[in-house]
């Protein structure tokens, strides 16, 4: 039973990922770029949703486990010299390293403690970054994926080439999520969240789970940052402000911290607000400062309303309503 899930889920995974390569060659340049940016804010966003969701584990400084990834991809890209896949995969053992750190220390935390230690992580990291020459310091690096194969056409272009390598990345880890998530992990995950004590009682060593639970989400996370630098082309910390963590945060919120299913609109909704905010600021003809807050000030108001009015999101909050309405007409 459990092998027939896996496999319908991964059929229509497969049919997704083939209806995205398609639409990618029937919309314009720009599109194409944000799609790429959406699958990216997938992969980050479905990280805090394993560790905050599934584990009850807070994170406010997810922004530098991406930073991890994309400055193991970049470096080992420009020093090495190895094929994109390569880095990719580097960028993932190396966040999952560093979270593997963070949750021997988080499994001993919780609460504002936890928030505090892994907010400071995201405040002190771009300064540690300052401070070795093969990082590039403040100018950061260069991440060049390389150009797309001669095979795929001339008219196949950088962007499509982002969005393939994005798109296909984040099929991939939604679908290895999903059925992590649904194993003995996710179960335990769940369990210590709802009551760490009777999970111990249980048998489930919880401080082993919340660790594992931070590595993985952190090699997700540094996926996803490996993406972030491969679309802007750079590596540097201001690419992985602290505003980062917190607008990452806030996706998950709007996506549903309880469910994976809803992930797209938290990623969409990124993705949408700089243009939303850059529209709404040439309307009204307003300064360069307020420009440049407009965004972070609807992150933060996405935020509060989300928490307000549709706390598990959306998605979860569609399903409990369909749920009663059955329960009503079975009474």
């Amino acid at each position: 039973m459990h092998k027939l899930k896996t496999a319908n889920h991964f059929s229509l995974f497969l049919i997704f990922g083939i209806v995205l390569f398609l639409a990618s060659n029937r919309v314009d340049e720009l599109r194409v770029y944000q799609g790429a940016s959406v699958a990216v804010f997938v992969i980050a966003i479905s990280s805090i949703i394993l560790l905050t969701g599934y584990s009850g584990q807070v994170s406010l400084g997810h922004g530098a486990l991406m930073a991890i990834g994309a400055y193991g991809a970049a470096v080992a890209r420009n020093e090495l010299h190895i094929p994109i896949i390569l880095s990719l995969v580097l960028a993932v053992l190396l966040a999952s390293v560093g979270g593997a750190l963070l949750g021997a220390a988080a499994a001993r935390l919780s609460g504002p403690y936890l928030a505090g230690t892994t907010l400071a992580l995201a405040v002190g990291l771009p300064s540690l970054a300052n401070q070795f020459a093969i990082l590039g310091g403040e100018q950061g690096l260069v991440f060049d994926v390389g150009s797309p194969p001669t095979k795929l056409g001339a008219d196949f272009t950088q962007y499509k080439w982002f969005f393939w390598i994005a798109a296909l990345a984040a099929l991939i880890s939604m679908w290895l999520l999903s059925n992590i998530l649904r194993s003995r992990y996710g179960r335990n995950w769940r369990a210590g969240r709802s009551n760490e004590v009777a999970a111990q009682l249980s048998g489930i060593n919880t401080g082993r789970s919340k660790i594992l639970a931070f590595t993985i989400s952190a090699g997700i996370a540094g996926l996803a940052g490996a993406l972030l630098s491969m679309t802007i082309g750079t590596v540097s910390p201001s690419a992985f402000p602290l505003t980062l963590s917190f607008s990452l945060l806030t996706g998950a919120v709007l996506s549903g911290l309880s469910t994976l299913s809803g992930v797209m609109i938290g990623a969409v909704t990124l993705v949408a607000i700089p243009e939303i905010a850059d529209a709404v600021a040439n309307r009204i003809g307003s300064s360069e400062n307020i420009t440049t807050n407009l965004p972070g000030l609807m992150v933060s108001t996405l935020l509060i309303l989300a928490v307000l009015f549709v706390p598990n999101g959306p998605v979860e909050q569609h399903r409990e309503r369909n749920a009663k309405k059955a329960a009503k007409k079975k009474n």
